[in-house]
């Protein structure tokens, strides 16, 4: 074994202070694993604008307490140099592995550094924390979450007190006081932090359920998963005091389990998440399914729709897109003509802006992640094509998956009172604006380096056509514009309202690609749904070929 290496791992384990990764990284070194040493202190976890994220483990590359309080005297540093010091730091977490440990963690570094911090008694959904800090007046957020990644992993989410998500040049210089701190028995801690719980989750509810208008219809009946996270609770209480019925539960999937024992990938996004939910929709010939993600911060939505072409395969039922949902709502919440700017990511449907154009709300794209949206100016709804959605911006300026739960029902009652499903709304605005389909295609991959060459590849060698469609324009999102910050990502328009965005996944080592196209609706919606689902896959088959993937 090198022996720099095994001096980096002896350093480490003299002064990490959990027993359960000192005793893995003894193991490491006893066996003489130069391999998983090497890739445990290969660098330090990175932390950006989505914070930290990672594998628990020992060592710098991973999600540990030496990590975590590091983060946090990093966090601690940065506002204290900045003067921003007249309130507290809410800190939550979820139920994942160690989540408490690192909540706590931070609670006593933060009180070591002589902020005031409140720890959220209990696990609980991140859109808690994103309202709780307004409400508290807190200077800054602290959420302990891997929101949908896999099991072992887990993560460090941070809001300033704006309620938003940190974005640059924040997270470069958070970073940079991060790596500033010197040996962790140097970091002060405190334990005379303080607690919050029934005060905070009963405010937000009541936020909630002032949402829905007395006079609106309740009648449905609704299939619920929280995906073994922690939304469970907080809908149920939700949902009842905005005067819905309870949902029925999925029993195998009900409490939270960080090892999420029933899913391959704990994402409802992906395939299989929700069958299970499924199932329990058709078994009580349910209205509507529902599902959050482990934090509770996305909200999935699925309906029967035994005419669709993979009903015999799924049992009648279908998900919809996280940009159907996003029309839905975008047609619910701006038909009242609100003063205010509607907003959605660049990956997300263009559906969003024609509705707006419709109703003489303002709008805007932003780049990828709430970090971008909850901070748009006079928000009155933003959303992205993976599954988030603010419906509330006056509470919490994230996405929001309770809320927006809420916020379906009354939905999908007030169709069902009409004699309508959400399905007849979405072939509503086909008609109206053209049918816009979008999909999806996503390569994960074990290399890393794999995902900069099919970017490289992309930005070389550009294909001149995709599908049926001319490429009429490439905009290299790396280099920014006047209205985006730079990204990492490419946009290739199309000709007859088609378009593509590519970029790296910010929180999972996937290259994404996000297709669109707008079908006229000439004779009927399904033949215009046909038709579209054709021209996405010509279109994704010659941008996998294009990008190698």
């Amino acid at each position: 074994m090198n022996q720099d290496l095994k001096a980096a791992a002896e350093a480490w384990l003299s002064e990490d202070p959990d027993p359960d990764t000192r005793a893995e990284l003894q193991a490491l070194l006893d066996a003489g694993d130069g391999k998983e040493l090497a890739d445990r202190f290969a660098g330090t976890l990175e932390f950006g604008t989505a914070g930290l994220r990672g594998a628990v483990g020992a060592g710098p590359n991973r999600m540990n307490r030496v990590v975590v309080i590091r983060a946090a005297a990093g966090l601690a540093a940065y506002l204290k140099a900045r003067g921003v010091t007249d309130g507290p730091v809410l800190i939550g977490y979820d139920a994942r592995h160690k989540s408490d440990v690192f909540a706590q963690d931070t609670a006593a570094v933060i009180r070591g550094a002589g902020l005031d911090a409140v720890l959220l008694d209990r696990p609980a959904p991140t859109p808690v924390i994103a309202f709780g800090i307004r409400h508290l007046h807190a200077v800054a957020g602290v959420v302990v979450t891997a929101s949908h990644n896999p099991p072992q992993d887990n993560g460090y989410k941070v809001y300033l007190g704006d309620g938003s998500q940190i974005v640059p040049p924040a997270d470069a210089e958070i970073a940079a006081a991060i790596a500033a701190v010197g040996p962790l028995a140097g970091v002060p801690r405190g334990d005379d932090w303080q607690t919050t719980g029934d005060e905070l989750l009963t405010a937000y509810l009541d936020r909630i359920a002032e949402l829905v208008p007395a006079d609106a219809p309740r009648d449905l009946t609704v299939a619920y998963t929280p995906l073994h996270g922690v939304g469970r609770t907080l809908v149920e209480a939700a949902v009842a005091r905005a005067g819905f019925a309870v949902p029925q539960v999925v029993a195998s999937q009900a409490d939270p389990d960080p090892d999420f024992p029933t899913v391959s990938f704990p994402n409802p996004e992906e395939p299989g998440a929700i069958d299970a939910a499924l199932e329990l929709a058709r078994s009580i010939q349910a209205d509507i399914a529902v599902a959050n993600d482990p934090d509770a911060d996305r909200c999935a939505v699925a309906v029967p729709d035994p005419h669709s072409p993979d009903a015999s395969a799924n049992g009648g039922w279908r998900m919809l897109r996280g940009d159907e949902l996003g029309a839905l709502l975008g047609e619910f919440l701006l038909s009242s003509r609100p003063e205010g700017v509607a907003a959605c990511s660049i990956v997300s449907s263009s559906l969003l802006g024609k509705i707006a154009a419709s109703y003489g709300v303002r709008y805007v794209e932003t780049l990828t992640g709430f970090k971008w949206i909850g901070r748009v100016p006079e928000l009155v709804f933003g959303y992205e094509e993976a599954l988030g959605y603010c419906v509330d911006p006056a509470a919490v300026k994230d996405k929001d998956g309770v809320s927006t739960l809420v916020r379906v029902l009354q939905l999908a009652a007030q169709a069902k009172a009409a004699g309508r499903t959400l399905l007849d709304l979405l072939d509503d605005l086909a008609v109206e604006h053209g049918l816009h389909a979008t999909d999806q295609l996503s390569a994960r991959v074990d290399d890393l380096s794999l995902i900069a060459q099919a970017m490289e590849r992309l930005r070389a060698t550009p294909p001149e056509t995709l599908g049926a469609y001319a490429v009429e324009r490439i905009d290299d999102l790396s280099r920014g514009s006047e209205s985006l910050p730079p990204t990492d990502g490419l946009r290739f328009t199309l000709s007859d309202g088609a378009r593509v965005v590519v970029r790296p996944s910010g929180t999972e080592p996937k290259l994404k690609c996000y297709l669109e196209v707008v079908v006229p609706v000439t004779t009927d919606v399904a033949t215009a749904r046909r038709e579209a689902a054709t021209a996405l896959a010509a279109i994704k088959s010659d941008l996998a070929a294009a990008a190698g993937i």
